[in-house]
């Protein structure tokens, strides 16, 4: 009897520690969180006119969802810029009129839903944005397509293209209501022309849901083939974890709990600030679209899948690489698809300063005979020198072939990152370098130097690559495999 309340004493006391050191640690993390950078009106401001399931009613169509819009970016001015101050103090504001970074000034506002018509179209193509980004990112794609006779429709979700608070509220299911109501419209617009749909970021788990919901819809227009660009088919597993942040959020004085990170906006197209909800909708969708292709191709490949190329660098800060093989690609009918996966500069000169080498996913790959799908290899010609070929393997082969590119790594790049994929060199925000004479704000290379610590953004937000070196590439290929796609 001594022992066992001695043991049951023992536990109780562990039991109180135990609960001692999760308060005391909570107590420190809500302390630092808290001394952090103030919510701003972008952060805690509600705009009321954006799409939800509460009002799909009343949104039955993509006209519908425009004038919608038009109603959410009066709102903006109203509740935001019209409170906000103007001149030197706020010249990289971008809630600030007249700001360089204020995109209201230019024309078109890049934030909006978008649509390109073409003249007798050979085609529809849907472009699809990731989470916290705006219609911008696949601008410069959108607008080849359609000068090469398609008929392209950029939407914007519910939540985006406004301001960060919008991102609190959101759910990928309004998300996928939206894309629907795009598609429908497509369909109206382009007849019997297949019509295509692009997926960057979070934008290709929406269009992969999609496409294996279309044939059991046959009232809505089935995709004729997929592009996936930096595809989120899985994320960190800290977006689960950090789910009970944003229940603490609703607590009075813990409003900061609903953000992963709180920053100043003066990117024109795209939120600095990331709230906690967003990232947990992007992990409920992967999980969604994980399970549909897993449950779909158990008794077999996915054979009515439509064909899919997807651009993928071989490190990626934001999604699982892996998971874009083995959750995907891998699940699919050979033949139909393919990835195009760009390697990191391997030139001997950057070995030193790597902290990770993704050598042997590509050693993997390229070794690996079974592959459902072609495999392009973006890579250095040798350790010695910064020129790049294209390595490829047909699906079901080990048979590789090697293939010169003629272009090279620009000094100073050692890789590709996940939001560079989708933005030519020349994009006049993000690219390599400014345009003369342009009164934007510029995002490119930022040579910005001084001591550590001084700026409220992080190194890595500055040395991360905003542009695609070769953009070209991937704009080529989309191009072909939309020809290819329409003759199939």
């Amino acid at each position: 009897m001594r022992i066992a309340a001695i043991f049951k004493r023992m536990v109780m006391y562990a039991l109180v520690g135990v609960v001692g050191f999760v308060l005391g640690a909570f107590a420190l993390y809500a302390l630092k969180v808290r001394s952090g950078p103030p919510l701003e009106i972008w952060h805690t401001e509600d705009l009321s006119a954006v799409f939800t399931g509460e009002n799909v009613e009343d949104v039955r169509t993509f006209d519908d969802y425009l004038r919608l819009e038009e109603k959410l970016f009066a709102q903006l001015d109203e509740q935001i810029y019209y409170h906000i101050g103007t001149g030197p103090a706020f010249a990289l504001a971008r809630y600030s009129t007249g700001s360089i970074s204020d995109p209201r000034q230019w024309n078109p506002d890049w934030n909006r839903t978008f649509e390109l018509p073409a003249k007798e179209a050979v085609g529809g193509v849907l472009l699809l944005h990731g989470m916290s980004d705006s219609p911008y990112s696949l601008r410069a794609l959108g607008q080849t397509l359609n000068r090469h006779g398609y008929h392209v429709v950029g939407l914007r979700y519910p939540g985006h293209g406004t301001i960060p608070s919008g991102l609190k509220r959101i759910l990928w299911e309004d998300m996928a209501a939206a894309l629907r109501l795009a598609m429908k419209h497509l369909g109206t617009k382009v007849g019997t022309a297949p019509i295509h749909m692009v997926g960057y970021s979070t934008g290709a788990p929406l269009a992969i849901q999609y496409a294996l919901e279309a044939p059991s819809k046959p009232a809505e227009p089935s995709p004729a083939s997929l592009i996936l660009i930096s595809p989120a088919i899985a994320i960190t597993p800290a977006a689960v974890l950090a789910k009970w942040k944003g229940w603490l959020a609703h607590l009075p004085g813990l409003e900061k709990f609903a953000w992963t990170s709180i920053l100043p906006e003066f990117d024109p197209y795209r939120y600095n600030s990331f709230a906690i909800n967003a990232g947990y909708q992007v992990h409920r969708l992967t999980r969604s679209v994980v399970r549909s292709v897993e449950a779909r191709s158990a008794s077999g490949p996915l054979e009515d899948f439509p064909p899919t190329l997807v651009f993928l660098s071989t490190v990626d800060a934001t999604v699982s690489v892996d998971a874009v093989i083995d959750n995907l690609l891998e699940h699919l009918a050979a033949g139909r698809h393919e990835l195009v996966l760009f390697d990191i500069n391997r030139q001997d000169v950057a070995k030193t300063i790597l902290v990770s080498d993704p050598g042997p996913l590509t050693a993997r790959l390229m070794s690996k005979p079974s592959l459902p799908f072609k495999l392009s290899l973006i890579a250095n010609e040798n350790a010695g020198s910064g020129n790049l070929v294209k390595k490829s393997k047909k699906a079901l082969s080990s048979e590789i072939s090697t293939e010169p590119l003629n272009t090279a790594w620009p000094t100073g790049v050692i890789s590709l990152s996940h939001i560079a994929l989708p933005f030519p060199q020349d994009d006049p925000i993000y690219g390599r370098y400014p345009p003369k004479g342009s009164d934007r704000i510029f995002l490119g290379p930022i040579a910005i130097h001084g001591e550590r610590g001084l700026l409220r953004m992080s190194s890595d937000w500055l040395v991360r690559l905003r542009h695609n070196p070769f953009y070209d590439l991937l704009e080529r290929k989309t191009l072909a495999w939309f020809e290819s796609a329409q003759d199939q």
